[in-house]
């Protein structure tokens, strides 16, 4: 009986992928299921490149960038619990119903404040400036705001936007100090509601949701999202003259109305899962409360003075107070804590790598500000 020669039967093991070919396979993947996107973000690049020193055109493409990267990357502040809530209704009755509340609010602004659609946000000194020339990562700013509102990170438009355009660190500073001021009173509101609360809004949000709820909702995500409108349309009119003629109203107007429809239609698009992935926000009940909460403090801060703010920051805030305090109130264990504080903080992490790169943007662009660290580092 001949010999089984030594080895011939042990098991043929492939070859491992090398972990550089495991990453190059994963680039692969990413490019192919992003590559008409990443495609026009390449396009926008370009485009940004070839009109920027075209300060009138600049100007509209900028605009145009602006509008739809910051309502698309800011959905999730004010019409994402809407979107989340109202799946079963048709999204043109959602895109009429908030559409209709922008025409009236950015109406009102613009002929109380003499054509100025901002409610005078960019009054604040070193934005009150109408841009009589624009450098290219003024225009790149909203792009890559857009590539990372991809990526579903929630980064501030305020700081990412009107950053490249102020011409003082001080203003920078001052639109930090209230945003960390919104984040920390909407995290300290949130957390003292649903620790209190949780045991009677979870009695609530039982069963069938009664009408009056839905009508609730859609009243205060009205008036959320004209508060919104009146602190964030700074954001986008930066780019444009601080008092605009009819034309340039109808202009600005309509693209944003008819964004908003895309944005519907689109049910939020992929930054809407930032909304989606916390407790229970698809009930009606659970998203008027979030609502109520969050326009009362943008309200009391619209007051307070017309320094932009992060709304961004705010909602964040909101929304780490809610998951920590129905989880304290629940007793969890503490595999959902740390799920919790895992959530909490990949969401500050997200605005703080925005706030970031729109600090490092707005060196960049601007000679003021950088003489002003070099005399404040070598005094």
């Amino acid at each position: 009986m001949a010999k089984r020669k030594k080895g011939r039967n042990k098991p043929v093991v492939p070859n491992q992928p090398h972990k550089f070919t495991k990453r190059l396979g994963l680039f692969d993947v990413v490019f192919q299921k992003e590559k008409k996107f990443l495609y026009f973000i390449a396009f926008s690049f370009i485009i940004a490149g070839l009109v920027y020193p075209y300060a009138s055109v600049a100007m509209w493409i900028g605009f145009a960038f602006a509008g739809y990267s910051a309502i698309a990357n800011d959905s999730i502040q004010t019409i994402g619990t809407f979107i989340g809530s109202n799946e079963d209704k048709k999204w043109y009755w959602q895109w009429l119903f908030m559409g209709l509340i922008f025409v009236a609010t950015i109406t009102y602004s613009w002929v109380v404040f003499d054509g100025d659609v901002s409610y005078q946000r960019l009054a604040t000194p070193g934005l009150d400036k109408t841009p009589t020339n624009f450098v290219f990562l003024q225009l790149a700013a909203p792009i890559i705001l857009l590539l990372l509102t991809r990526f579903r990170i929630p980064v501030s438009t305020t700081f990412m936007l009107l950053s490249v355009f102020t011409a003082t660190s001080g203003t920078i500073l001052s639109m930090i100090n209230k945003s960390i001021a919104g984040y920390v009173l909407a995290f300290i509101s949130a957390l003292i509601i649903y620790l209190l609360l949780t045991k009677v809004i979870k009695r609530f949000i039982k069963g069938e949701a009664h009408g009056a709820w839905v009508v609730a909702q859609w009243l205060i995500s009205g008036f959320l999202w004209y508060i919104w409108l009146a602190q964030d349309l700074a954001n986008i009119a930066v780019y444009l003259p601080r008092q605009l003629n009819v034309y340039e109203f109808l202009i600005f107007t309509l693209f944003i109305f008819l964004g908003l429809g895309f944005l519907f239609y689109k049910k939020g698009d992929r930054i809407q899962n930032i909304i989606n992935e916390k407790s229970e926000v698809r009930d009606v009940r659970s998203a008027t409360i979030i609502d109520l909460v969050y326009s009362l403090i943008l309200f009391y801060f619209k007051e307070v003075n017309n320094v932009p703010m992060s709304t961004t920051w705010v909602f964040i805030g909101l929304l780490a107070g809610r998951e920590l305090g129905m989880r304290l109130r629940a007793h969890d264990n503490s595999e959902k804590f740390t799920k919790t504080f895992r959530l909490i903080g990949k969401d500050i992490l997200s605005v703080t790598i925005g706030l970031i790169i729109s600090v490092i943007l707005a060196v960049a662009i601007n000679p003021v500000i950088q003489e002003e660290i070099k005399a404040y580092l070598f005094k």
